[in-house]
C-alpha cells in the first residue's frame, strides 16, 4: 500500500520516516512541524501520520503549536517501557516502543541522523534508509506565505544596508581611509550598524560581511580595520527572522572616493553578467549552464580564474544557491547546479576577485516562474558612493 508523504512523493506503509533533533538547528524538523525546541525531540512519520514525542516541558506548547497530526508524552512512553523491564531507556527505546505498535522495522532518516542512535536502532532490528539533502524536496518550491516571508527579512536588509552606506556617504576622506564622528570608519563599526538595524526589524545576522580592498579578494572575509578610500568594499547581508526564520541575502559592492577605470570595468563586468544571468532564469532552466555563460564572459572580457602566487583570483564560487530556512539550501547555480522550478527562490551573485586592483560580487535574490523571474531586491546597484 502507498500513501502520500510530507513531500507529496508516495512512500509504502512499512516504513517510517524518523527525525531527532532541535528545531532551534535543524531546517528539516522545523520545516515539518513548524515549531521551535532547543533541545532534541523524536518527529515520526508513520502510516501517513506526523508524531511528535516531547517531554512534560514541552508537551503542552507543541500541542498547542505544531503543525503534526498527534503530540505525544515522552513520560507516559517512558513509564510503560520501564513497566517492559527496561531499566533506563533512551529516546530510541522510545521509538522503539512506537514503531512496535505500528509493527514498522524500516526506518528513513536524515544524512546527518546521529550515529548512535542509528547503532541502537540497528541492534534492534530496524533496517536503515538514509537520504541526502534535500530531505524534503518540496522545501525549494516555496509557497506564497515564504516568499511573502523571505520578501520581509529582504526588505529589512535593505534598511540596514542603506543605514550603512548612509553613514560611508557621510564619512570624510583622510590619509587613504574613511573617518567618521572623530574616528576611523571601521568594518567592526559598520558591522554593528547593520546588526542593529536589523535586530529592530526582528531580524539576526551573523557573520556579515563588510569587506574593504585587499580583505575583499576573499569572499568570505568579513572584513575587519578601517575601511579604505578609492577602493571597492563589498557588503554581504544574509540575516534570518525572529519570528518567521526564514532568510535574506544581498550583496552590494560600492566605493567611496573615486574608482580607478580598472576598477569601473571590473564592476560594469560583474553587473553585466548578473543582468544577463538573471534573464536567463525561468522554470526548467539549466543553472549549470547559467554559471558556465557566465565563467565564459568573464574569460571572454581577459577576466582569467586561477592560483596566482599561492592565491585564487578571478571567479571561483558558484553563481547562486536557494535561499530559505536555511541560507545556502537547493537548488544551485553552479558547475553542479540543477534544474530550475518555478517556485525555487535563488541568490545570483557573480565575483570577480584580484588582489592590488579588488573585487566586485553584486547580489540578488529571485523567484522563478514560468517565463523568468521576479527580482525580489528593491535596493539600487550604486558603485560610487556620493
Amino acid at each position: 500500500m502507498l500513501i502520500v508523504g510530507l513531500n507529496g512523493e508516495h512512500i509504502t506503509v512499512d516504513r517510517a520516516t524518523l527525525l531527532i533533533a532541535a528545531t532551534e538547528h535543524d531546517s528539516n524538523l522545523y520545516y515539518a512541524t513548524r515549531f521551535i525546541a532547543p533541545d532534541p525531540f523524536i518527529y515520526l512519520e508513520i502510516k501517513g501520520k506526523r508524531l511528535m514525542i516531547m517531554s512534560d516541558l514541552e508537551v503542552d506548547r507543541a500541542r498547542s503549536q505544531a503543525t503534526v497530526d498527534q503530540v505525544l508524552s515522552y513520560s507516559e512512553i517512558e513509564r510503560r517501557v520501564r513497566a517492559q523491564g527496561v531499566a533506563d531507556p533512551g529516546p530510541v527505546e522510545i521509538v522503539h516502543a512506537v514503531l512496535q505498535e505500528r509493527d514498522v522495522k524500516r526506518v528513513l532518516v536524515p544524512g546527518n541522523f546521529p550515529y548512535a542512535h542509528a547503532a541502537r536502532l540497528q541492534q534492534l532490528g530496524y533496517q536503515l534508509e538514509t537520504k541526502k539533502e534535500p530531505f524534503y524536496e518540496r522545501r525549494a518550491v516555496k509557497t506564497e506565505e515564504e516568499v511573502r516571508y523571505i520578501e520581509a527579512a529582504q526588505r529589512a536588509t535593505e534598511e540596514a544596508v542603506a543605514a550603512a552606506h548612509a553613514a560611508l556617504r557621510a564619512a570624510a576622506l583622510r590619509d587613504g581611509v574613511l573617518w567618521l564622528e572623530g574616528a576611523p570608519l571601521t568594518s567592526e563599526r559598520i558591522k554593528k550598524l547593520i546588526n542593529v538595524k536589523l535586530m529592530e526589524r526582528d531580524c539576526v545576522a551573523q557573520h556579515t560581511i563588510v569587506a574593504g580592498g585587499d580583505q575583499a579578494c576573499d569572499p568570505h572575509h568579513e572584513g575587519n580595520g578601517p575601511l579604505p578610500v578609492d577602493r571597492s568594499i563589498i557588503f554581504d547581508v544574509f540575516p534570518r527572522s525572529g519570528q518567521t526564520r526564514y532568510f535574506a541575502d544581498m550583496a552590494r559592492t560600492v566605493v567611496r572616493g573615486k574608482a580607478t577605470p580598472e576598477l569601473k570595468r571590473l564592476y560594469q563586468t560583474v553587473k553585466d553578467a548578473q543582468e544577463e544571468a538573471i534573464a536567463q532564469i525561468r522554470d526548467g532552466a539549466d543553472g549549470a549552464r547559467i554559471h558556465q555563460r557566465i565563467c565564459d564572459r568573464f574569460d571572454a572580457a581577459g577576466y582569467r580564474t586561477g592560483l596566482v602566487n599561492g592565491r585564487m583570483q578571478g571567479y571561483f564560487h558558484g553563481t547562486g544557491h536557494g535561499v530559505g530556512l536555511d541560507i545556502h539550501e537547493a537548488p544551485r547555480i553552479s558547475r553542479t547546479g540543477s534544474p530550475l522550478q518555478e517556485g525555487h527562490i535563488v541568490t545570483v551573485e557573480p565575483g570577480l576577485y584580484y588582489p592590488g586592483l579588488g573585487a566586485v560580487r553584486i547580489e540578488d535574490m529571485v523567484l522563478v516562474t514560468r517565463d523568468g523571474c521576479r527580482n525580489l531586491t528593491n535596493y539600487p546597484k550604486t558603485f560610487e558612493l556620493e
